[in-house]
């Protein structure tokens, strides 16, 4: 699911332009994006974290 933040007031003018911008989205939603109800870390970092308590 995308988020209308990411779609909101924007236009994109060629499709190549539309992947590059959602690629870039999508990598600052999972990566740098931090959330309260993970323990203020990004999806990424939580998982590793979680995966480190599995191993």
């Amino acid at each position: 699911m995308i988020k209308t933040e990411f779609v909101r007031k924007r236009h994109f003018t060629s499709l190549e332009q539309l992947t590059v911008k959602l690629n870039d989205y999508v990598h600052w939603f999972n990566n740098h994006r931090i959330h309260g109800t993970l323990g203020y870390l990004s999806p990424f970092e939580y998982k590793l974290e979680h995966l480190k308590k599995i191993v």
